[in-house]
């Protein structure tokens, strides 16, 4: 596909939590557009969207919904993505999908830009966007990883409720006005909705996020194990992962512990790699109290990391702190940067 000076942008799952923020990027950042069309359920259909001054009606997704587009923007569920991208890939579109769908597929890069953006090159006309809690980890993961080499990442991850969407919001606020006035919670989405049981998240802790597998770790812990290793190109780095949701409404928060092979290491030296990668901002200042929380992430597109320790046991062990807008770079923002470098570097084709 040769360069153009605007595109036929398509977002699927426009009416979603996702989908929105995509629409307030495109617009924030100017994004090259001809045409934009918004695309979802047949229930959210005729909608009205309001993009650059000009009302745009929403439209239903269908495989016809994307003739001439030549950009495709997914976040409408695993099952929609599965049926439709491959339809807009047939119409000539280039797929950025926000699902598992296509993640683990070995045809389908899937792309964090700061840290592996030259797997773009081995699209077939569909990307996947990595899930957010991974995507977060990996930005803080790849200049340690090429500076110190990495031996081992143990991670606990401590995520907004925004994460499981809309609905999951709304339940927490009002499940924490009931809790507040005395009245008797009602739970129906968490900690995941399709499942058989739902416990409350006001003033909660609930150490599943998603299905459990066979192997006793739930599907989310699995996407953090297997798309690391995936985005870094180490498939024998051993990764391990708890995921936890917690009762705040934005940014998701990491634990995270790494072994790393270069002996001798010292914070400093950590702080000076990260400092100098892209789309990574360091609060670091135990003295004054400073460090990264999921309220001073909330509404930035950077991946903030503090709390840099040395392990007091493990000679080459570390400990950081990760927090980002799981909206932002681990949702919206990664897939407009993904479309951004595509067109920079002229990589639509395939």
């Amino acid at each position: 596909m040769p360069q153009k000076s605007a595109y036929n942008v398509a977002v699927v799952g426009a009416t979603g939590a996702v989908g929105q923020k995509i629409i307030q990027l495109l617009e924030e950042k100017d994004f090259p557009i001809n045409e934009l069309k918004l695309l979802s359920s047949k229930r959210s259909a005729g909608l009205k969207q309001l993009f650059k001054q000009t009302e745009i009606t929403v439209e239903e997704a269908t495989p016809e919904s994307f003739a001439g587009v030549d950009i495709a923007l997914f976040s409408a569920g695993g099952s929609v993505s599965k049926k439709l991208a491959p339809e807009a890939v047939k119409h000539g579109a280039v797929v950025v999908d926000n699902t598992s769908a296509f993640r683990m597929d070995e045809d389908v890069p899937l792309v964090v830009p700061e840290v592996n953006k030259d797997d773009l090159l081995k699209h077939q006309g569909i990307i996947a966007n990595p899930n957010c809690s991974t995507i977060q980890m990996v930005a803080a993961l790849k200049p340690l990883q090429d500076a110190f080499g990495l031996k081992r990442v143990i991670v606990s991850t401590y995520q907004a409720v925004s994460g499981a969407g809309n609905e999951a919001n709304n339940e927490l606020a009002q499940q924490s006005k009931d809790y507040l006035d005395g009245n008797e919670t009602e739970a129906n989405i968490l900690p995941v909705k399709g499942d058989e049981k739902h416990f409350q998240i006001a003033f909660n802790a609930l150490p599943q996020i998603d299905v459990f597998q066979d192997n006793g770790y739930t599907f989310e812990e699995m996407k953090m194990i297997n798309e690391t290793k995936k985005i870094l190109h180490s498939k024998e780095l051993p990764v391990a992962a708890t995921c936890v949701r917690l009762p705040f409404f934005t940014s998701h928060a990491e634990s995270v512990y790494i072994e790393v092979d270069k002996q001798g290491l010292t914070v400093p030296k950590i702080w000076k790699e990260l400092e100098n990668a892209d789309g990574v901002v360091v609060e670091d200042d135990p003295t004054s109290q400073v460090y990264p929380t999921p309220l001073s992430a909330a509404d930035k597109e950077d991946v903030f990391v503090g709390r840099v320790r040395k392990d007091p046991d493990q000679e080459n062990g570390f400990h950081l702190w990760v927090v980002s807008d799981n909206l932002l770079k681990g949702a919206a923002w990664n897939t407009v940067q993904i479309a951004q470098t595509l067109i920079e570097n002229n990589w639509l084709q395939r």
